[in-house]
């Protein structure tokens, strides 16, 4: 069932992931990459402070490019022995991350940054859950880079929502994994719809 917002939607990131959950949902929304260089964790203490930065620089890089709507934007980034899991570089780099994750739980967190033109009311939250990833082997490993799931996704991997082999949510939502926490999203989005 669609949902209508009073106001002008636009998802500021090109995943297809966040796409699909909005969609699903229900809402109508419009697209702008933010096509920002995200910083590596340099200077960041943890994964909260790390996600909201990059996930209120994405929202920044959208909301100067528009006059009115709710820009939304969010970054993901696994955690793991006090540091970060980002995207992998290339096949060689993601078989060093299914290495470090095997058999092994880590976090996933996820910053939002919802920033609403013309006003510049900014709303931004992050959220983690805890992941499972599957103990492999080097067989194993080899099987799972042929998937290509990998490739763009934070923590070497994109969690299938059904009977995942791989990928086992232990705690928080699995939307959030996917990178955008519905949940919290939606209860958001409305208080601001009741705000216009």
């Amino acid at each position: 069932m669609a949902k209508q917002l009073p106001f002008r939607l636009i998802l500021g990131s090109a995943s297809l992931g966040r796409r699909e959950l909005l969609h699903r949902a229900g809402y109508t929304f419009d697209v702008r990459a933010s096509r920002i260089e995200e910083p590596n964790d340099a200077g960041y203490p943890n994964a909260r402070t790390l996600v909201a930065n990059v996930a209120w620089l994405k929202a920044a890089a959208v909301a100067a490019q528009i006059e009115d709507g709710v820009v939304l934007a969010a970054d993901s980034i696994g955690w793991i022995d006090g540091m970060p899991i980002c995207k992998p570089a290339d096949e060689a780099d993601a078989r060093r991350i299914l290495r470090l994750l095997s058999g092994r739980t880590h976090q996933l967190w996820t910053g939002v940054c919802l920033w609403r033109k013309p006003d510049g009311l900014q709303v931004l939250w992050q959220e983690s859950s805890d992941v499972l990833f599957a103990g492999l082997d080097e067989k194993g490993i080899d099987t799972y880079l042929r998937t290509r799931l990998w490739e763009g996704c934070a923590g070497a991997y994109a969690v299938l929502e059904c009977d995942d082999p791989y990928v086992t949510v232990t705690s928080g939502s699995i939307s959030n994994v996917i990178g955008l926490p519905m949940e919290s999203l939606e209860r958001r989005l409305s208080l601001l719809a009741e705000r216009v």
